[in-house]
Protein backbone atom coordinates (compact mmCIF):
# COMPACT_ATOMS: atom_id res chain seq x y z
CA UNK A 1 0.00 0.00 0.00
CA UNK A 2 1.49 3.32 -1.05
CA UNK A 3 1.15 6.25 1.32
CA UNK A 4 1.18 9.16 -1.12
CA UNK A 5 1.04 11.74 1.66
CA UNK A 6 4.17 10.26 3.23
CA UNK A 7 5.96 10.17 -0.11
CA UNK A 8 5.10 13.83 -0.74
CA UNK A 9 6.22 14.72 2.79
CA UNK A 10 9.58 12.99 2.30
CA UNK A 11 10.11 14.68 -1.07
CA UNK A 12 9.34 18.08 0.44
CA UNK A 13 11.74 17.51 3.36
CA UNK A 14 14.56 16.32 1.08
CA UNK A 15 14.05 19.37 -1.16
CA UNK A 16 14.13 21.67 1.89
CA UNK A 17 17.21 19.94 3.27
CA UNK A 18 15.92 20.01 6.83
CA UNK A 19 13.25 18.52 9.05
CA UNK A 20 11.88 20.81 11.77
CA UNK A 21 9.87 20.26 14.92
CA UNK A 22 6.77 21.40 13.02
CA UNK A 23 7.49 18.76 10.37
CA UNK A 24 7.69 16.08 13.09
CA UNK A 25 4.32 17.23 14.45
CA UNK A 26 2.81 17.12 10.96
CA UNK A 27 4.20 13.64 10.40
CA UNK A 28 2.80 12.33 13.68
CA UNK A 29 -0.58 14.06 13.62
CA UNK A 30 -1.53 14.25 9.97
CA UNK A 31 0.49 11.83 7.89
CA UNK A 32 0.91 8.84 10.23
CA UNK A 33 -1.73 9.38 12.93
CA UNK A 34 -2.19 5.62 13.32
CA UNK A 35 1.53 4.87 13.12
CA UNK A 36 3.45 2.91 10.54
CA UNK A 37 1.19 0.47 8.72
CA UNK A 38 3.67 -1.26 6.44
CA UNK A 39 7.29 -1.88 5.65
CA UNK A 40 7.25 0.61 2.80
CA UNK A 41 6.43 3.41 5.25
CA UNK A 42 9.24 2.36 7.58
CA UNK A 43 11.62 2.18 4.60
CA UNK A 44 10.69 5.73 3.56
CA UNK A 45 11.33 7.13 7.04
CA UNK A 46 14.68 5.34 7.33
CA UNK A 47 15.68 6.61 3.89
CA UNK A 48 14.66 10.13 4.92
CA UNK A 49 16.98 9.87 7.92
CA UNK A 50 19.88 9.05 5.58
CA UNK A 51 18.96 11.73 3.01
CA UNK A 52 18.65 14.79 5.27
CA UNK A 53 21.41 16.00 7.60
CA UNK A 54 19.50 18.69 9.49
CA UNK A 55 16.85 16.75 11.39
CA UNK A 56 15.06 17.78 14.60
CA UNK A 57 15.77 15.33 17.44
CA UNK A 58 12.05 14.63 17.82
CA UNK A 59 12.14 12.78 14.51
CA UNK A 60 14.46 10.12 15.95
CA UNK A 61 12.20 9.53 18.94
CA UNK A 62 9.10 9.34 16.73
CA UNK A 63 10.60 7.02 14.14
CA UNK A 64 12.18 4.76 16.76
CA UNK A 65 8.87 4.32 18.58
CA UNK A 66 6.93 3.75 15.38
CA UNK A 67 9.32 1.23 13.82
CA UNK A 68 9.62 -0.68 17.10
CA UNK A 69 5.84 -0.71 17.49
CA UNK A 70 5.35 -1.90 13.92
CA UNK A 71 8.05 -4.59 14.00
CA UNK A 72 7.29 -5.97 17.45
CA UNK A 73 3.51 -5.52 17.75
CA UNK A 74 2.20 -4.81 14.25
CA UNK A 75 3.54 -7.89 12.52
CA UNK A 76 2.64 -11.49 13.32
CA UNK A 77 3.63 -13.37 15.36
CA UNK A 78 3.37 -10.55 17.91
CA UNK A 79 6.49 -9.96 19.97
CA UNK A 80 8.66 -12.26 17.90
CA UNK A 81 11.19 -11.02 15.37
CA UNK A 82 11.37 -13.83 12.83
CA UNK A 83 14.30 -14.54 10.54
CA UNK A 84 12.42 -12.96 7.63
CA UNK A 85 11.56 -9.83 9.66
CA UNK A 86 15.15 -9.68 10.90
CA UNK A 87 16.50 -9.79 7.34
CA UNK A 88 14.20 -6.96 6.25
CA UNK A 89 15.04 -4.83 9.30
CA UNK A 90 18.79 -5.29 8.93
CA UNK A 91 18.69 -4.42 5.22
CA UNK A 92 16.40 -1.43 5.67
CA UNK A 93 18.26 -0.04 8.68
CA UNK A 94 21.70 -0.53 7.13
CA UNK A 95 20.96 0.98 3.74
CA UNK A 96 24.03 1.04 1.50
CA UNK A 97 26.52 2.55 3.94
CA UNK A 98 25.57 0.93 7.23
CA UNK A 99 23.21 2.09 9.94
CA UNK A 100 22.89 5.70 11.01
CA UNK A 101 22.66 6.58 14.70
CA UNK A 102 18.89 6.31 14.35
CA UNK A 103 19.15 2.92 12.68
CA UNK A 104 21.40 1.65 15.45
CA UNK A 105 18.97 2.91 18.06
CA UNK A 106 16.02 1.23 16.33
CA UNK A 107 17.82 -2.12 16.09
CA UNK A 108 18.77 -2.06 19.77
CA UNK A 109 15.27 -1.04 20.87
CA UNK A 110 13.61 -3.78 18.82
CA UNK A 111 15.87 -6.42 20.34
CA UNK A 112 15.15 -4.98 23.79
CA UNK A 113 11.36 -4.80 23.29
CA UNK A 114 10.68 -8.09 21.50
CA UNK A 115 10.05 -11.31 23.41
CA UNK A 116 12.47 -13.07 21.10
CA UNK A 117 14.57 -11.93 18.19
CA UNK A 118 16.32 -13.81 15.45
CA UNK A 119 20.04 -14.03 16.14
CA UNK A 120 20.78 -12.13 12.92
CA UNK A 121 19.09 -9.01 14.26
CA UNK A 122 20.75 -9.39 17.66
CA UNK A 123 24.18 -9.61 16.00
CA UNK A 124 23.30 -6.66 13.73
CA UNK A 125 22.20 -4.54 16.72
CA UNK A 126 25.38 -5.32 18.66
CA UNK A 127 27.57 -4.53 15.65
CA UNK A 128 25.65 -1.30 14.99
CA UNK A 129 26.00 -0.28 18.64
CA UNK A 130 29.74 -0.94 18.53
CA UNK A 131 30.17 1.02 15.29
CA UNK A 132 28.17 3.92 16.72
CA UNK A 133 30.30 3.97 19.88
CA UNK A 134 33.50 3.98 17.82
CA UNK A 135 32.17 6.77 15.61
CA UNK A 136 31.23 8.89 18.63
CA UNK A 137 34.62 8.28 20.26
CA UNK A 138 36.40 9.29 17.04
CA UNK A 139 34.27 12.41 16.74
CA UNK A 140 34.99 13.39 20.35
CA UNK A 141 38.71 12.81 19.87
CA UNK A 142 38.79 14.89 16.69
CA UNK A 143 36.75 17.66 18.32
CA UNK A 144 39.08 17.73 21.34
CA UNK A 145 42.14 17.82 19.08
CA UNK A 146 40.63 20.68 17.04
CA UNK A 147 39.95 22.68 20.21
CA UNK A 148 43.45 22.02 21.53
CA UNK A 149 44.96 23.19 18.24
CA UNK A 150 42.79 26.31 18.23
CA UNK A 151 43.79 27.01 21.82
CA UNK A 152 47.53 26.59 21.18
CA UNK A 153 47.40 28.89 18.16
CA UNK A 154 45.48 31.55 20.03
CA UNK A 155 42.25 31.18 18.02
CA UNK A 156 40.38 30.17 21.21
CA UNK A 157 40.88 31.33 24.78
CA UNK A 158 42.52 28.62 26.89
CA UNK A 159 41.89 27.73 30.49
CA UNK A 160 45.06 28.09 32.53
Amino acid sequence: MTNTALELFCTRIVDAGRLTQDDVRELAREILPDGIMGRDEADLLLALDRAVADIHEGFSAFVTAEVVNFAVYGERPTGIITREMSAWLAASIAGRKGPTALGSRIAMEIVREAETSDETLIAFALKAKSALAKSLAKSLTENTADKAAACSTGRLPCAA
